[in-house]
């Protein structure tokens, strides 16, 4: 991991990262930012977020046709993620030990540097609403 040069730009990125429970996009990130920095540019939070990522600080959680998701990578609390199909809601999930993958899985010589799981399905509350029940509030931003 390289040391990034510390700015208040990027404390204030990684404070709302840190904090953040919603797994937000840059544009939800910016737009906390700003209410600490308002002459913050989106530009800058997408760089500092970049750099954040490639220094192994945050992870991205991506999907197809929708914002790039961050999440702080607190230390020593490795995670996956539950993801919801319907509303787009993000879970945290612990998991503290994965199955032992069998010898021949991954290629020879492969050295795994990183595990990531993601579980996708439907949240309790889009259930509950697909049953029939009473619409549930779909949170925003997503969790």
């Amino acid at each position: 991991m390289t040391m990034v040069r510390q700015t208040k730009q990027r404390a204030a990125v990684m404070e709302v990262l840190r904090t953040a429970r919603s797994h937000p996009d840059a544009a939800q990130v910016h737009a906390q930012v700003r209410e600490q920095l308002p002459h913050v540019s989106l530009g800058t939070v997408y760089r500092t977020l970049d750099a954040l990522v490639r220094d192994g600080v945050v992870t991205t959680i991506e999907r197809a046709g929708q914002a790039t998701r961050y999440d702080y990578r607190h230390p020593g609390e490795e995670h996956h993620h539950a993801v919801c199909r319907s509303c787009g809601a993000i879970f945290d999930v612990e998991v503290t030990a994965l199955p032992q993958l069998p010898a021949d899985a991954l290629p020879a010589g492969f050295e795994v540097t990183d595990v990531r799981l993601e579980f996708m399905g439907v949240c309790p509350e889009c259930q509950r609403r697909d049953a029939g029940g009473s619409p549930a509030p779909v949170p925003w931003p997503p969790r």
